[in-house]
């Protein structure tokens, strides 16, 4: 049963990831780059900026700030340790290269998503809800569609993704700790249940506390490493270029296995065009709906180029990365242990227990999420998160092929919806952003209302930007 299941989701993922969604990811990362102008480089400034004025916020409001820590918690998870670690030794290093790739175009994609979900979002009594399933109801009057995807992505981050997180948990403690993985599994079910049962306000704090922490201290680590081994830093940034376009062949890395394992693994931990970051970014209480989307497009970068990379260099400078039998977590964990020491396996270990955990917490909060948009009723939502509570406990037994490529499956699926609607509705947020520029060269600092765009008639169901929303710098 188990390897016919195995065997029919091998087939269905070869078909998805060799050529289409290659192919959409690309294709619409570049077009919205165009027509952006190049977004990313232009307004990277801006969006540090707004990054940091953002960190405020009311008692009963979310801050743009705990929003994009809500997206980060997350992207910053296992993808950057354990897949990461899976795509370099299943493509080699030349994954590395096609994983910048994907993060430089996808953060154009992320603003694209972001932006509309901000647009399009919907009051509720905890504040705002948003994401692909509302702006593809509301935006492109196609209930239908948004319904698939609300079932695609509860099913895939509130139970598969989370599977994953604590599959990565429970193989680092027993690499480490030689702990029982069950045991692992139901301790984590246990904490976290403390968590989801307290609402999106708990959530938005466990987020911004955790994901800040983490990712400052995983990246002065691998900062440390490079630095002690700077000499060796040009080679390896060589090997990664070389391996991308098959001049080498490292560990059995080919350009098609690299490239694909850089996109998968790249994508799975950056979420660029998934569809998954706009729900959080839609929580944002915020003046206009472009500073979300340029908040949202920076964190696909910095998920990326700086934690995904830190990952990267570790492994590669380690050299352990053409040993056979070692691949996800064993191989961070043993690359981290020739660069400082033994006790760096169990180190990382407690760091992937608390990147993971914050992952499971931002991954429930996008189900729960997508719940409400089909069905406003209470009942649902105690069944999705004992649901997510069994999901945890089985993945941290499962067998790590099984729950990977069950997460590449769903995941598949989600970007193919989501990017058609974007591309559908992309012309909304271009005019958004044109709005943005416009009150920024004239000195202000940008509000939006409907009226804005005046192609926001009534077949655009917006509801939330009727009148102004006062803009300040404690936003």
């Amino acid at each position: 049963m188990l390897q016919t299941l195995q065997n029919t989701i091998d087939f269905i993922n070869s078909m998805m990831w060799s050529k289409l969604l290659i192919v959409m990811l690309i294709t619409c990362g570049l077009y919205f780059t165009f027509r952006t102008k190049f977004l990313q480089f232009r307004l990277l400034k801006e969006m540090v900026r707004l990054l940091r004025e953002s960190k405020g916020g009311t008692r009963d409001s979310i801050s743009p700030f705990q929003a994009f820590c809500i997206s980060m918690a997350a992207r910053v998870g296992t993808g950057n340790i354990t897949g990461i670690a899976i795509a370099i030794a299943l493509g080699g290093p030349g994954a590395v290269f096609w994983m910048w790739v994907i993060a430089v175009i996808g953060s154009a994609s992320s603003f694209i998503e972001s932006t509309l979900a901000q647009v399009y979002k919907v009051k509720d009594k905890d504040g705002f809800r948003g994401g692909p399933a509302y702006y593809m109801e509301r935006g492109l009057n196609k209930r239908w569609m948004g319904a698939l995807f609300a079932i695609l992505i509860t099913l895939s981050f509130g139970l598969v993704f989370n599977a994953v997180q604590s599959n990565t948990i429970s193989i680092a403690f027993e690499n480490a700790f030689g702990t029982n993985r069950l045991m692992i599994g139901l301790v984590m079910a246990a904490a976290f249940a403390a968590i989801i049962f307290g609402g999106i306000k708990r959530i938005a704090k466990m987020s911004e506390y955790i994901v800040v922490v983490l990712a400052v201290l995983y990246i002065g680590i691998a900062a440390y490493i490079v630095l002690v081994n700077i000499g060796q830093v040009p080679a390896v940034l060589a090997l990664i270029v070389k391996n991308a376009f098959g001049i080498e062949q490292v560990a059995g890395g080919t350009l098609g296995a690299a490239l694909m394992q850089g996109v998968k693994r790249g994508l799975f931990s950056n979420e660029a065009g998934m569809g998954s970051a706009p729900n959080a970014a839609a929580t944002a209480t915020t003046s206009h709906p472009v500073k979300q989307g340029l908040i949202q497009a920076l964190g696909v970068l910095v998920d990326t180029l700086l934690i995904c990379t830190s990952t990267a260099m570790i492994i590669l400078l380690s050299g352990l990365y053409t040993q056979s039998g070692l691949d996800g977590i064993e191989l961070t964990q043993a690359a981290l242990s020739v660069h400082i020491g033994s006790w760096a396996s169990g180190f990382l270990a407690l760091m992937v227990f608390l990147f993971a955990f914050s992952t499971l917490i931002g991954n429930y909060y996008y189900g729960e999420t997508n719940i409400a948009f089909l069905k406003s009723n209470k009942i649902w939502i105690v069944i999705y998160r004992f649901s997510v509570l069994a999901m945890i406990i089985f993945g941290s037994v499962a067998k790590v092929k099984l729950v990977w490529d069950l997460a590449d499956l769903f995941m598949g699926l989600m970007v193919i919806v989501n990017l058609i609607a974007i591309t559908m509705l992309s012309k909304v947020a271009f005019a958004a952003l044109k709005d943005y520029m416009k009150q920024k060269k004239a000195g202000k600092d940008p509000i939006f209302i409907r009226e804005s765009l005046p192609m926001l008639d009534d077949s655009h169901r917006v509801e939330c930007w009727d009148s102004p929303i006062p803009s300040s710098k404690a936003e």
